[in-house]
């Protein structure tokens, strides 16, 4: 593991040295697991090969910034995530707020599905989710991000960050139920 580490060490001062070598090397390493990313936030797959694309590059471009505080992974798919959804802004895919700042919901912690309900089938409702609450969830429930971290991510507030997670979950269980009682149309 910790040879893997200096090998990834070394790359990235390479890819500082401008190494087109060595950024082929990340790019192939990464890209994969990055395309799954992208395609968790864009419905559409040429969309997510071309946020990916440009979040390689931009990427490279910074890579500068890269100081080794957390892996290169997850330094890449924070501007992977960011690429996304500047994406959905740019296609208005994101809707005009609502004024939820005077509202704070807390969250209750209960995210459990009924058995029979496959990991697939969240993952297609969460795909049906409006934006907006689609985006807090995926943040939230897959990528591991913080309520303080979404909102700096999506540029809402913490509390808004919160109504919206609270409400893409409550949202997300009724079309769970939905399916279990076949009561879909």
């Amino acid at each position: 593991m910790e040879t893997n580490l200096l090998q990834q060490l070394e790359l990235v001062r390479l890819c500082k040295a401008n190494d087109r070598k060595a950024q082929l090397t990340l790019y192939r390493q990464y890209c994969e697991g990055m395309f799954i990313v992208a395609c968790r936030y864009l419905k559409d797959q040429d969309d997510a090969e071309d946020v990916l694309q440009e979040a390689f590059i931009k990427a490279f471009q910074k890579i500068e910034q890269y100081r080794g505080e957390v892996s290169f992974g997850a330094w890449l798919k924070r501007i992977v995530i960011h690429r996304c959804i500047d994406f959905l802004k740019a296609k208005k895919e994101l809707f005009v707020e609502l004024n939820e700042n005077g509202v704070y919901l807390v969250d209750d912690g209960d995210w459990e599905v009924e058995h029979d309900i496959s990991a697939e089938q969240v993952r297609q409702e969460i795909e049906r989710l409006p934006v907006k609450y689609r985006l807090v969830l995926q943040l939230y429930l897959l990528e591991g991000y913080d309520h303080s971290e979404i909102s700096e991510i999506l540029g809402i507030s913490e509390t808004n960050c919160r109504t919206r997670l609270l409400r893409g979950k409550n949202k997300l269980k009724d079309q769970l139920k939905s399916i279990t009682h076949g009561t879909r149309s």
